[in-house]
């Protein structure tokens, strides 16, 4: 199941790194060993048994299949550079904020008469740091992409279409089908 708005805030997090992550398999698995502190453990946080972990730190393993590349990846990018990516979210939730852009199909209640229809549009729009804060906390607290759509979607309606809620006042924003989300720090 896709995840679009949690996965594009992690790779806004990447984007911060100053050294890249290791690459090959076997340094990743050393990486992931030394991080959880044993083979056993990375055993069970990618569902493969201790012994291959142990076959891809000795070398004896060189190419794993797609998925467990993913897994592996995605684990390894998670633990990689944690002062780095958390000094980067301070500073998107505390001053700098955050740039959305999206492709995905708006609509929103309004006064009667007005063009209410829910259309697909292009925005791309920088966000204050009080949403940055908001999303990467409740993607910290393991909110759902619902969740996280909606606080996009929140944001979105004050900051584009509400001009910082200078017009169009009690305007609701629905925010589905997304198409194509990034999220830049």
């Amino acid at each position: 199941m896709p995840d679009p708005i949690g996965d594009s805030l992690d790779r806004a997090l990447e984007s911060a790194f100053t050294r890249r992550p290791p690459q090959s398999a076997q340094a990743q698995m050393k990486y992931l060993v030394k991080q959880l502190k044993g083979t056993r453990a990375v055993a069970q946080t990618l569902g493969i048994s201790q012994r291959t972990v142990e076959r891809y730190v000795k070398g004896q393993l060189k190419r794993p299949r797609q998925d467990l590349r993913n897994r592996i990846e995605r684990e390894v990018k998670k633990r990689w550079q944690p002062q780095v990516r958390a000094k980067a979210r301070k500073k998107a939730a505390t001053t700098d904020g955050l740039v959305v852009s999206t492709r995905a199909r708006f609509g929103y209640t309004a006064a009667p008469g007005t063009t209410d229809d829910a259309r697909i549009r292009d925005i791309t729009q920088a966000l204050p740091p009080e949403y940055a804060d908001q999303l990467f906390t409740a993607r910290e607290q393991g909110a759902t992409e619902q969740q996280l759509q909606q606080i996009t979607a929140d944001s979105l309606a004050r900051m584009y279409f509400r001009a910082n809620n200078s017009r169009a006042h009690g305007l609701g924003v629905e925010f589905t089908d997304v198409e194509h989300i990034e999220i830049e720090l």
